[in-house]
């Protein structure tokens, strides 16, 4: 009899769950040296700007995480392409910060709590993430 769930499989998803856990983890951690303040402090104080800025990154990072793993060859493949994620969005904000909006400090700005610019960046860090990930489907 075929069974449904086996052991094997259901370790290779743990696996893969925790890879992607792992992933994002590390995304956030990277992300957090794109900043002077602490993001963690200023989402606990409500600062909705900052938190749309981080998690828009962390979507992006998820979008890549998900065509990896649909298309590696193996974790750690898929593991090496995750980190690529990270890597483009980090360079990606700095694009945005310093080249294509020198005069305004986007941290600064979200640090302030400006519900524009955290909505711009949650929306460049998912545009980014799809870009990505379109791109490891090649």
């Amino acid at each position: 009899m075929n069974e449904i769930l086996s052991l094997d499989l259901f370790l290779n998803f743990l696996i893969h769950v925790g890879m992607g856990l792992l992933l994002i983890l590390i995304g956030i951690v990277a992300f957090s040296y794109t900043t002077k303040f602490s993001e963690r402090e200023l989402i606990r104080e409500g600062n909705l700007a900052v938190a749309m800025k981080l998690w828009g990154k962390v979507l992006g990072l998820a979008i890549v995480i998900y065509t990896v793993w649909s298309s590696s060859v193996s974790l750690l493949d898929a593991f090496i392409w995750g980190l690529v994620g990270i890597v483009a969005q980090v360079i990606f904000y700095l694009i945005i910060e310093y080249i294509l909006t020198p005069k305004t400090n986007l941290a600064k700005k979200v640090e302030e709590g400006n519900l524009a610019v955290g909505f711009s960046l949650l929306a460049a860090g998912i545009t980014v993430g799809i870009i990505v990930a379109a791109s490891l489907t090649y």
